[in-house]
């Protein structure tokens, strides 16, 4: 599974309306509302690098008050929770 942060600037007066609009995509897993240059940051996860082509200019993009975005996508990915697990292998809770 390949993973893309997807750094969001949109209208500031939609930025609700716009989360919700990306969160409902199909492969945007979260969708953070944040501070700083950007106004929101969406995490993208898919199964081939084309596929995100689809998903970022392709739809998130195109939703009305997405002023600009600018994507990183994740070599590796390092999880407390992901290791937390591994862990918790054949231990009874």
């Amino acid at each position: 599974m390949i993973t893309a942060i997807v750094l969001i600037k949109t209208s500031v007066d939609r930025i609700p309306e716009i989360a919700e609009a990306i969160a409902a995509l199909d492969n945007v897993s979260e969708v953070f509302s944040v501070t700083g240059t950007y106004d929101l940051v969406a995490m993208v996860r898919v199964p081939r690098h084309e596929n995100l082509a689809d998903i970022i200019p392709g739809r998130i993009s195109k939703i009305p008050g997405v002023v600009a975005t600018d994507t990183h996508v994740a070599f590796r990915t390092y999880s407390q929770h992901d290791l937390e697990a591994a862990f918790a292998i054949g231990l009874d809770a």
